[in-house]
């Protein structure tokens, strides 16, 4: 009996420490899934899928995740970024903005690509590589629904004809694809967008009926993320290894979810009013001598269209 009762005892023993022990573990573990970085951490290439357009050309669609909030790392083109076969430049950032950015940039589908091939973009970054693997296998097929879907306009899944029928954003960009300018020395960058007002921003409904619904209004809970929609203009810089100032300051281009925050991501973001004429007017100003991209996108939430201009930066 006594020996019996030690056993139970010390068998209590354990079993209370190993409860003590996961009830303190749980929410350091739960907390350390939630940490987040500034800097110092990698960036992962995603393949989003491929898609058709109507004169049957196929296209590779990429994007990113950087792990980072703040760092805004340049890896130029070569062993640390590179696409292949047919690389290692197809096209891909050089500069690479926070978190999450969905459909950057598409690679031309090569003529003789069988549904069997590969084509992979390596990033090293932070010590770090990782590689994201795109093929032509059917169930990586991108339509607009999945674009909106992924770009948070709509749910996982939901669609209606009104949103099947959106033509997404026009845009124009004066003054050609190539520009110079001198240090220091703002650049004009004029673009021209127009929208078809599909998708409407919901936010902006409510508040035509009552403005305190917008300080109300809570996301959605849903797999997918939730943006503004309504047609927004914005530049950032594409490729180059120095940094570009933007004035007025631009609307992100990236998943920037923080309540605040002058994103579509945020809650209770609002998108500005677009300029009676539809032309928006930025002005650029740069810090180092060099070549740059800058991308213009002209966003409607679910889809969007993208203008490069080059800029070559002298002293």
């Amino acid at each position: 009996m006594h020996g019996s009762f030690a056993r139970r005892l010390r068998l209590t023993h354990t079993v209370g420490a190993l409860v003590l022990t996961l009830a303190v573990l749980a929410p350091a573990q739960a907390g350390a899934q939630r940490l987040t970085y500034s800097s110092g951490q990698n960036i992962s290439p995603a393949y989003e899928g491929w898609e058709e357009d109507v004169d049957g050309s196929r296209y590779f669609l990429f994007g990113y995740m950087n792990r980072n909030w703040e760092e805004t790392p340049t890896i130029l083109t070569g062993p640390d970024n590179n696409i292949e076969p047919g690389g290692p430049d197809l096209g891909q950032p050089t500069h690479f903005q926070p978190r999450r950015n969905r459909f950057v940039f598409r690679v031309p589908v090569p003529d003789d690509f069988a549904v069997d091939d590969e084509l992979v973009w390596t990033l090293s970054v932070n010590g770090v590589t990782e590689r994201a693997y795109a093929t032509l296998r059917q169930d990586y097929f991108v339509d607009s629904m999945v674009r909106a879907s992924e770009n948070g306009a709509i749910g996982a899944g939901t669609s209606s004809p009104t949103i099947r029928a959106n033509t997404g954003p026009s845009l124009r960009v004066d003054g050609g694809m190539t520009r110079t300018v001198r240090v220091g020395e703002p650049l004009t960058l004029t673009a021209v967008a127009e929208d078809d007002g599909v998708p409407e921003s919901p936010r902006k409904r409510f508040a035509r009926f009552d403005p305190n619904l917008t300080r109300r209004w809570r996301p959605s809970a849903r797999v997918t993320v939730n943006t503004e929609t309504g047609l927004r203009v914005s530049w950032f810089l594409y490729r180059g290894e120095n940094t570009v100032d933007f004035e007025p300051p631009q609307v992100a281009v990236w998943e920037d979810t923080r309540t605040g925050a002058y994103s579509p991501w945020a809650p209770h973001f609002i998108n500005p009013e677009p300029p009676d004429d539809g032309t928006w007017m930025t002005e650029a100003t740069f810090e180092a001598p060099g070549t740059y991209v800058l991308r213009c996108l002209a966003a409607d939430g679910a889809l969007d269209v993208a203008y490069d201009v080059t800029v070559t930066v002298t002293e």
